[in-house]
């Protein structure tokens, strides 16, 4: 006999939020929910994992949570579809290829993609580093190429000097460089260019994590353009590809890979929906809209009010748990409780060697592989909760 349907609770995305959530709602169902998830794929990527996968140290698998497995589970429904659009006087969800989905309370956990927009033939030329799975398309590719003509000469281009940028810089070179001296051709074939606007790497971390990766980058033969706008980029030929800065300095690259600062996707401007200035959700500190309480969001969609932090996985990690809290509450019609997230926190940057930096404040400890070996412990910790 089917159970009488008396809520529909719909999530929107992948984001590590709504993975904690969905395996929370598994472990704590609640009679008369019906639970759905819209999401692109069937599987989402683990940023912790992420780089590492790119240097060859992890699996596709090992990053990646499986959302159908996780979707079982929870007893929800999955749909693979993009959302177009919300209609939230008539509370639905307006997707891509399949009709509209009702729901009476609705989470947005979409992640976030880097800002292309404003720099000529970016999106036309530059492969974003969101979504992920475009990246790594492309990643798999470049490393096909290599391997079927390692003699050849090949230089990248990496735009955006912030966490992101620095792993994803290291974990190519790692990789690539395996691949050349397998291949018994010089390490010097392979040039990377890291491109960015401020004039220190980690423009938003202390001092003392800029000078250690600084010094990583440079002991790496990673060539830095430190103070460089990029304001365009254009195509030569088939192959080659020019980056141009505002300062005049031109660079010859076969491939860019854009990873500058986070931005909302454009459907969400045109839903009504309080944002702040980059578009994200403006939510208070039960991670509910400012504008519509039947919708919450978390991860680096959202922009909490009162406490608004950097966009890293380690807050997304972090409400998820809240999230599912007052989701609950929200459905039973009980007092929704405040989170409020830590003021500093523990960084662990891969160095794409099996080595990693650790800072947490002003307090930094140069690139070990014990730190490595603790990030791993702490990211397979993390992944070993869905696979269970």
């Amino acid at each position: 006999m089917q159970q009488n349907v008396l809520k529909d609770l719909v999530l929107v995305g992948g984001g590590h939020s709504h993975a904690i959530a969905l395996r929370m709602f598994g472990r704590k169902p609640l009679p008369g929910v019906r639970l759905t998830l819209i999401t692109p794929a069937s599987d989402t990527p683990y940023s912790g994992m992420l780089p590492g996968h790119i240097a060859g140290l992890y699996s596709y698998d090992e990053c990646h949570i499986d959302l159908q497995k996780l979707a079982n589970f929870a007893h929800a429904q999955l749909y693979i579809d993009s959302v177009a659009n919300l209609d939230l006087d008539n509370h639905q969800v307006i997707c891509a290829n399949r009709p509209a989905v009702n729901f009476d309370l609705l989470s947005i956990d979409i992640g976030s993609t880097p800002a292309t927009i404003s720099v000529p033939g970016a999106a036309e030329y530059s492969i974003p580093a969101k979504p992920v799975a475009k990246l790594l398309k492309s990643w798999y590719k470049l490393l096909q190429n290599l391997h079927a003509h390692p003699q050849e000469k090949l230089k990248i281009a990496i735009v955006g000097g912030g966490a992101g940028g620095v792993e994803l810089a290291l974990s190519m070179q790692a990789h690539l460089q395996q691949i050349l001296i397998a291949n018994q051709q010089p390490i010097q074939n392979l040039e990377i260019h890291l491109f960015n606007r401020h004039q220190e790497i980690l423009s938003h971390y202390h001092s003392s994590v800029q000078r250690q990766v600084k010094q990583v980058l440079t002991n790496r033969d990673i060539q830095l353009h430190l103070g460089e706008s990029v304001s365009q980029i254009t195509q030569i030929n088939e192959e080659l590809l020019i980056v141009k800065c505002e300062s005049g300095l031109v660079v010859e690259c076969d491939q860019v890979f854009w990873v500058t600062q986070a931005s909302a996707p454009d459907w969400l401007k045109t839903t009504g929906i309080g944002t702040d200035e980059q578009g994200f959700i403006l939510v208070n500190d039960t991670l509910q809209s400012q504008t519509h309480p039947q919708v919450f969001a978390a991860g680096d969609i959202a922009t909490m009010i009162n406490h608004p932090r950097p966009k890293a996985g380690v807050f997304a990690v972090r409400q998820g748990k809240p999230l599912f809290e007052n989701l609950q509450r929200m459905i039973l019609g009980q007092l929704l409780k405040p989170y409020i997230p830590q003021q500093q926190y523990l960084s662990l940057i891969g160095t794409g060697d099996k080595r990693a930096i650790a800072t947490k404040g002003s307090f930094t400890l140069p690139p070990h592989s014990l730190l490595w070996r603790w990030k791993d412990w702490i990211d397979r910790r993390f992944m070993e909760q869905f696979s269970e």
